[in-house]
């Protein structure tokens, strides 16, 4: 059944927890703040593989406020500030 996804709530990426495994839904810079244009930080999260429907696992975390997360993107390890993660919507 299909119910246990569609009913996980979406969440910015930059909010999980080192184990947090989902979707990728969409992504939406607006509200990011990151110092990048919303179409730039978009591109550049697509260019790393931040793409629609990709399973993403929330790998480490850094040690002073707890950024970077190293996330895992289907097969590859990816470092990425939490303010950019916040763009990327998950589920």
């Amino acid at each position: 059944m299909s119910d246990t996804h569609d009913t996980r709530r979406e969440m910015p990426l930059g909010l999980a927890q080192r184990g947090y495994t989902g979707v990728i839904q969409h992504l939406s810079a607006r509200d990011a703040g990151s110092a990048l244009s919303d179409i730039e930080l978009e591109s550049r999260l697509i260019e790393l593989g931040f793409v629609e429907g990709a399973r993403v696992e929330v790998l480490h975390e850094g040690l002073v406020g707890r950024d970077p997360i190293a996330v895992r993107v289907d097969n590859i390890t990816i470092a990425v500030r939490r303010r950019e993660a916040m763009a990327i919507i998950v589920a």
